[in-house]
């Protein structure tokens, strides 16, 4: 299958495959003992593999999906030995998820048609909302990009703290005000100064609260309106960042989240050091709102592009 030629530099390859290391060493453990004893994948084999996927975050719809490819394989193949499982697995679950075409980008970058480029994030508290942000920042100004921050989380103190944080280390100018002040009126002056300044990206912070959902959509609703005054279509990019490493709840919250407000993208962040790296597959295959960024490590270059074959290879092999 042509699906797996070299596509991220080897580093980021390295970065990519440790941060996965954890999901793809408890998943290996879990299939070796699914398989143990066995030589051909038949009736049993697929009952363990089933469980192993859904235990490891994949989600049961997305399980079922990759169950129904295997079984049609070895229907196909009369045989399939258990020690080809995890190729197939790779080739089954990088087809599946090629039905939609995202998550195929390589490079951090923003659509050349609209200047500024507004990115609004929301999630909720906890999640690495403020660290992705100062993340991506760093990966646009290395692209030659002129970033503005916006702290329109003004709920929290310590949000809007964090923030200047990440614009001090990156190097790239904040607007912000009072803790309390009104979020539409900070995403206004971001916009106003961005525009001034000829930004080339925008990224603005919202306030991260979910048992509220009334709330939470007038709030956002209301930011867009505002900022809309100053760049008619925005934003032009509405970024869900979502902890991978609480599993399933990840995926209660991007249903939740994509319910109250129009959710143009998803950044899956906290992937290191959990074994529940296989949330990402089930993401990326039962909404239809594409996975952008994947935080596979501290670092500040650990923030990458998703890219389906790169994830799904590194997963896997």
């Amino acid at each position: 299958m042509g699906l797996f030629k070299n596509i991220f530099s080897s580093e980021k390859k390295e970065t990519l495959d440790k941060g996965l290391e954890t999901s793809k060493n408890t998943f290996f453990n879990k299939l070796s003992k699914a398989v143990a004893g066995k030589s051909k994948v038949d009736d049993d084999v697929l009952d363990n593999l089933e469980e192993v996927l859904v235990s490891s975050d994949v989600g049961v719809n997305t399980t079922l999906k990759i169950i129904e490819r295997i079984e049609a394989r070895v229907a196909k193949d009369k045989y399939l030995g258990t020690d080809e499982l995890n190729k197939i697995l790779r080739e089954e679950i990088a087809g599946l998820l090629s039905e939609t075409n995202v998550g195929e980008d390589t490079e951090f970058g923003i659509p050349d048609t609209k200047k500024p480029h507004v990115i609004m994030v929301v999630g909720v508290n906890g999640v690495g909302k403020t660290t992705t942000i100062g993340k991506m920042a760093f990966q646009f100004k290395k692209k030659g990009l002129k970033v503005v921050l916006g702290a329109a989380d003004t709920f929290r103190a310590a949000a809007i703290d964090q923030l200047q944080v990440w614009a001090d280390r990156v190097d790239v100018p904040i607007v912000k005000q009072d803790m309390g002040s009104d979020p539409a009126s900070v995403a206004f002056d971001t916009l106003h100064s961005a525009v001034s300044s000829d930004a080339d990206v925008v990224i603005i912070d919202t306030a991260g609260r979910l048992h509220n959902k009334v709330n939470l959509m007038n709030e956002l609703t209301k930011v867009k309106r505002v900022m809309q005054k100053v760049v008619d279509d925005a934003p032009h990019d509405v970024l869900l960042v979502l902890d991978g490493s609480t599993g399933q709840n990840a995926f209660e919250q991007a249903k939740q989240f994509t319910a109250a407000t129009e959710v143009t993208s998803l950044a899956v962040t906290k992937l290191d050091g959990t074994a529940k790296g296989g949330v990402v597959i089930g993401i990326s295959d039962q909404f239809q709102v594409p996975v952008k960024y994947i935080g596979v490590g501290e670092g500040i270059e650990d923030l990458q592009v998703f890219n389906k074959f790169e994830f799904v290879d590194s997963f896997f092999k």
